[in-house]
C-alpha cells in the first residue's frame, strides 16, 4: 500500500506484450514491430515476454500468466479484447500504442480498462521510457540514457524531439510520458507519480489542454513541492471576448489565467521550445534556485553587457561583488579590466582567472548565480577553460551557467561542459534567460506555500445577506447586479464604499444631491448598459442642486438616444470622493474554464482597456499574497509617494483584495465583477463604481470541499480545527497541518524512540529526508487531510527568560485512493504523551473528517509487532486481517 498506484503501469517488475505473431498471415502492425524492436535492443530488468491473444490455446497459457503491465500495439478491431484479456491474466495496467482514435472509441476503452481493473495509458499515447530500469517502452525512439530530468509531453512528436535532442546534448531521463488525446491516465495522475519517484529530480512537461483544473493544480502543486518544474503550454489564445460585460473579462485572456496558476502552483512556465531545451539543460544539472541575482564572468566587455542588458530587460539583477570580495579577486588577477557591474577579466583570462573569479562570486552572499562568458580570441584556449569549469564540485551551490561564443573553435568546450552537467549556451542572452527560469522558480516557491483560509482574520463578513441579494436577483431571471446591488454586496464584505442613492426624477436627484452634498456624481443605472461612458451615462463634479436636475434630464435624453432598448432603473446620485490626489485603480474578478474564479488588479478609471495594465492570482488570497499581486501590476509604481503625491495607505489596498478574495471564496455564484475606479489615497481606499454578474453555482461535491468546489485551489480547512482537554492537565488542539509546520513535524520525528519510529514509517532514519518532509505539510486538502495536535509549552532559558512556543505531539493523516471511495491512514504519537488520549482523538477526527469527504473506507497497514496501535485499532471498531502480501503487516479498515 506503500508504493504509488501507477508503480505496475511505469515502473512493472514483468510485461506482457500483446503485439501479434510476427509468422501469422497479416502479421504485426508496423507499430507492433517498431514495439518489439525497442523492447528488445536493451536489457530490461524485469520478466518480458511476447504474447499472441489470436493464436489457438493462448487463453488457456495466459490464464497461468500474472504480470504487472501489459503493452498492446494491435489493430484497433482487437484493442477492446486485448483489454479483456489483459484483465484475466491479472495485469495491474496496461499500455495502448496507437495514434488518432477518436474520442468516441477512446471512451469505450477508458470504461473495458475501469471494468477488468486496469490503469491505462492511452490510447493515442507513443507509450513510456524508464532508462534506470533498461524499459523502452515506446515507439518514440532509442532508449535516452538515464539521468534525473522527466519528461511529460502530450505530443508525440515533441516527445521524439526532446529525446533526440537529449542525445546530442547529454541530457539523460528518469522518465519520458508520451500522453496524446483521450488518454486515460492523465496528466495530473503521472505528475503525481513523479512527484513521489526517487529516480526524478526535474520535471518538464509539454501541455496542450487539461479537463480537471482542481485536479491538475493538485497534481503539479504537489510536484513542485518536491522538485523544479518547467511548463511550455501550447494554444495561446490573444486576449478579448465579445461577449463580456466587465472591464475585467474583456482584457483577461485564458493563457494570463494560466500563468497566474503556474505561478500559484510553484512551477515555471517557458514560452518557445528554444527555452524549454534551456529550461532541461539547467534542471538536469540539478541546480537549485536561490535568488534573482547574477554575476557575469567575461574575456570581453561586449559580450559582458550583452548579457548585462538582457538581465535588466527580464527582471532580474546583476549580482554584484562585495568590496572585501573585489578586493581580494583584485589582488588574485591584477589584469582585471572592470569590476564595476561584471567581472571583466579582459582579453588575457587564462583558466585560473576564471576560477578565481567565479570562486568569489560563489563565495559572495551578494551573489545568487554565475555566468561565464568565453569569446574566441588570439591566443586564448577555451577547452583549457573549459576543462578547468569541469574540474570544480558539481553541482554547485550556486548555479553556474556558461556561455562559450561562436562556433567553429569551440565545439569540443560545449561538448566537454555539457559531458561534466554544466549548462551551456551559444547566446549570452539565451543563458540570461535560463537563469531567469530558475529564479522564477525561486519566487513561485514562496507562492506555492501560502494556504490562506477562506475569511481572513479581518471582520467577519455578512456571507449570508449577500447569498440572498444574490438569489433575489437569480429569481428575477436577472444575471448583471445593478449599481447599488453591487455596492450593497461590497458593504457585506465590508469593502469602503461612496454614499450611493437611486433617483428617479429630476427632482429627486436634486434633493438627494442636496442631502448627500456637494460635489456629486451621477451615473446612469441600468442592467444593459456595461460601461457607463460608452455611451454618456457618467456626470462628475456637480456642485449644486439646479446643476444636479438638469445634468438629470441630459443624461436621460443622451442614454435614450444611444441606447433606445436599454431599461433604465433610474439614476445614482453618490457623493464625490475627497482625494485630489488618489491613484484610481481597479479590482476585478472573472471566471475560466477550466480554473475557476481569478483575481484582477490593475490600474482603473475610463482608459482600463487601453492601459492594459493586469496582474492575475487565483483565489484565495492572504497579506502576502496580495501584496505580491498589487507588486506585479504596472500601476504600482505609482503607489509610492509620486508626483507630489504621498504614498498610498497599501494596508488599505490589501484589505480590499483580501476581502474581495472572501467574496470569490463564499459566493460561488459569482461570474464576473468589476470594483472601478477604487479611489486610494494616505488616508485609505473606496470604491465609487462597481458592476457584478452573477448565475447559479454549480453543484458540488460533499463535504468540505463542497464549499468551494468552484476554486482551483482549496483553502485551508479551518473549520476543522478543534481544542481538546489533555488527560492530565491542559489542553491541546487538533487543525489541519499548514505548511509552516515543517520544522515542529520535523522535531517530531527526531524525538521519537527508534521503536516508535520504525513503527510508523518501516525504516530506521533519524529525520523526514527534504522530499518527504514537504510533502507531508504542503497538502492538497481535496484528496487528503493531515491533521496536527499541538500543545503550547514553557520554556526557560539560560538567562531565565520564559517563552512559549508550539509542538507538534502527533498527526494523523489520510490520503484518498485512487478508486476515490477509500483512503489509507497514518498515525504517529510523540512517545511522552502516550497513553493520554491523544491517538484516539486524532483517529477520530481523521475518520469525521474521511466521513465528511463521503469516502466509504479507511485503511491502514499495521505491524504485526505493533501491539499498542492495533489494541487502540480494535477499540475504534476497525477490522483486523492478515495482509496477504506481507505476513509482517496487518491489514486494519473500517466503513465510514
Amino acid at each position: 500500500m506503500d508504493k504509488h498506484f501507477l508503480t505496475p503501469l511505469l515502473a512493472p517488475n514483468s510485461i506482457a506484450v500483446l503485439a501479434g505473431a510476427a509468422d501469422v498471415p497479416g502479421g504485426p502492425t508496423a507499430q507492433a514491430q517498431a514495439l518489439r524492436k525497442a523492447l528488445q535492443m536493451q536489457r530490461y530488468d524485469g520478466s518480458l515476454q511476447f504474447l499472441d491473444v489470436r493464436s489457438t490455446g493462448t487463453l488457456a497459457q495466459l490464464a497461468q500468466t500474472r504480470v504487472d503491465l501489459a503493452i498492446i500495439a494491435l489493430p484497433v478491431a482487437e484493442m477492446a479484447a486485448a483489454l479483456e484479456v489483459a484483465g484475466r491474466i491479472g495485469c495491474r495496467a496496461a499500455l495502448l500504442i496507437s495514434h488518432g482514435l477518436k474520442a468516441e472509441f477512446a471512451s469505450l476503452l477508458k470504461s473495458t480498462a475501469r471494468r477488468v481493473g486496469l490503469h491505462l495509458l492511452g490510447p493515442n499515447s507513443l507509450g513510456f521510457q524508464r532508462p534506470g530500469l533498461g524499459l523502452n517502452a515506446s515507439i518514440a525512439g532509442p532508449l535516452a540514457k538515464a539521468g534525473p530530468l522527466a519528461l511529460v509531453s502530450q505530443s508525440g512528436a515533441l516527445t521524439a524531439s526532446m529525446l533526440d535532442w537529449a542525445q546530442k546534448n547529454a541530457v539523460g531521463f528518469s522518465s519520458v510520458v508520451s500522453l496524446g488525446p483521450h488518454t486515460v491516465v492523465d496528466i495530473a495522475q503521472v505528475l503525481d507519480f513523479l512527484a513521489h519517484d526517487a529516480a526524478t529530480h526535474s520535471i518538464i512537461v509539454y501541455l496542450e489542454g487539461i479537463t480537471n483544473a482542481r485536479r491538475f493544480m493538485s497534481a503539479l502543486r504537489t510536484a513542485s513541492n518536491a522538485k523544479p518544474v518547467v511548463v511550455l503550454k501550447a494554444g495561446r489564445r490573444p486576449a478579448g471576448n465579445q461577449a463580456a460585460q466587465t472591464h475585467s473579462a474583456s482584457i483577461v485572456g485564458s493563457d494570463d489565467v494560466f500563468d497566474a496558476a503556474l505561478r500559484r502552483a510553484g512551477a515555471v512556465r517557458v514560452r518557445s521550445f528554444v527555452e524549454l531545451f534551456s529550461a532541461a539543460k539547467c534542471l538536469a544539472s540539478r541546480y537549485r534556485p536561490v535568488g534573482k541575482r547574477l554575476a557575469i564572468v567575461t574575456n570581453g566587455g561586449g559580450p559582458g553587457v550583452l548579457a548585462a542588458d538582457w538581465v535588466n530587460e527580464i527582471g532580474l539583477h546583476l549580482g554584484t561583488l562585495s568590496a572585501a570580495t573585489r578586493e581580494q579577486l583584485q589582488a588574485q588577477v591584477p589584469a582585471l579590466a572592470s569590476l564595476t557591474d561584471l567581472v571583466d577579466l579582459s582579453e588575457e583570462a587564462e583558466p585560473l582567472h576564471y576560477k578565481a573569479a567565479i570562486e568569489a562570486a560563489r563565495s559572495d552572499p551578494q551573489v545568487d548565480g554565475i555566468l561565464a562568458i568565453f569569446s574566441p580570441k588570439v591566443g586564448a584556449d577555451g577547452s583549457d577553460i573549459a576543462r578547468m569549469l569541469s574540474s570544480l564540485p558539481q553541482p554547485m551551490s550556486k548555479p553556474l551557467l556558461t556561455c562559450w561564443m561562436g562556433d567553429a573553435t569551440v565545439g569540443d568546450s560545449r561538448a566537454l561542459l555539457a559531458e561534466t552537467g554544466i549548462p551551456s549556451f551559444r547566446t549570452p542572452e539565451a543563458a540570461v534567460g535560463a537563469f531567469g527560469n530558475i529564479a522564477a522558480y525561486y519566487q513561485n516557491q514562496l507562492l506555492l506555500q501560502q494556504t490562506p483560509p477562506p475569511l481572513s482574520a479581518l471582520a467577519r463578513p455578512d456571507v449570508e445577506a449577500a447569498r440572498l441579494m444574490i438569489e433575489s436577483v437569480l429569481a428575477e431571471r436577472r444575471t448583471v447586479l445593478t449599481e447599488m446591488e453591487s455596492k450593497t454586496l461590497l458593504s457585506c464584505f465590508h469593502i469602503p464604499i461612496t454614499t450611493t442613492m437611486l433617483a428617479r426624477s429630476a427632482h429627486e436627484a436634486m434633493m438627494v444631491a442636496t442631502q448627500i452634498g456637494f460635489p456629486v456624481a451621477l451615473k446612469i443605472d441600468s442592467p444593459d448598459i456595461s460601461h457607463k461612458s460608452d455611451v454618456e451615462g457618467v456626470a462628475l463634479n456637480i456642485m449644486n442642486g439646479t446643476g444636479a436636475r438638469d445634468t438629470y434630464n441630459d443624461m436621460m435624453a443622451r442614454v435614450s438616444r444611444l441606447a433606445p432598448n436599454a431599461r433604465i432603473n433610474g439614476i445614482t446620485v453618490q457623493k464625490m470622493a475627497k482625494a485630489r490626489r488618489g491613484r484610481e485603480i481597479y479590482v476585478g474578478m472573472v471566471t475560466d474554464d477550466p480554473f475557476g474564479p481569478i483575481i484582477v488588479f490593475g490600474a482603473g478609471g475610463t482608459t482600463i482597456e487601453l492601459l492594459n495594465d493586469r496582474a492575475m492570482e487565483l483565489p484565495p488570497l492572504n497579506q502576502f499574497l496580495a501584496r505580491q499581486l498589487i507588486e506585479r501590476s504596472r500601476v504600482a509604481e505609482t503607489l509610492a509617494a509620486w508626483r507630489g503625491a504621498g504614498a498610498v495607505d497599501m494596508e488599505a489596498l490589501e484589505r480590499v483584495l483580501l476581502r474581495v478574495s472572501e467574496m470569490v471564496c463564499e459566493l460561488p455564484g459569482l461570474r464576473e465583477m468589476d470594483i472601478n475606479p477604487i479611489i486610494v489615497d494616505e488616508s485609505g481606499a473606496v470604491a465609487v463604481d462597481a458592476r457584478i454578474v452573477v448565475g447559479s453555482p454549480a453543484a458540488g461535491g460533499g463535504g468540505y470541499a463542497a464549499s468551494y468546489h468552484h476554486l482551483a485551489i482549496l483553502p485551508y480547512p479551518a473549520r476543522y480545527s478543534h481544542e481538546w482537554p489533555l488527560r492530565g492537565g491542559g489542553v491541546y488542539t487538533v487543525r489541519p497541518v499548514h505548511p509552516d509546520d515543517a520544522r515542529m513535524l520535523q522535531d517530531l520525528v527526531q524525538h521519537l524512540s527508534p521503536e516508535s519510529r520504525y513503527f510508523r514509517f518501516v525504516s530506521h532514519f533519524h529525520e523526514l529526508p527534504p522530499a518527504m518532509l514537504s510533502r507531508f505539510t504542503l497538502i492538497d486538502y481535496d484528496r487528503e487531510m493531515a491533521l496536527v495536535a499541538v500543545v503550547q509549552e514553557r520554556l526557560t532559558g539560560d538567562d531565565g527568560a520564559v517563552t512559549e512556543s508550539e509542538r507538534i505531539v502527533g498527526v494523523s493523516r489520510y490520503i484518498t485512493n485512487p478508486d476515490q471511495s477509500s483512503c489509507e491512514f497514518s498515525l504517529v504519537i510523540a512517545d511522552d504523551f502516550s497513553g493520554k488520549g491523544l491517538g484516539t482523538r486524532l483517529m477520530e477526527s481523521i475518520i469525521d473528517v474521511a466521513r465528511d469527504k463521503e469516502l466509504e473506507v479507511i485503511e491502514g497497514l499495521v505491524l504485526a509487532g505493533n501491539a499498542d496501535m492495533l489494541k487502540l485499532m480494535r477499540k475504534l471498531g476497525f477490522s483486523v486481517k492478515p495482509f496477504p502480501e506481507d505476513p509482517d503487516f496487518k491489514l486494519v479498515s473500517y466503513a465510514l
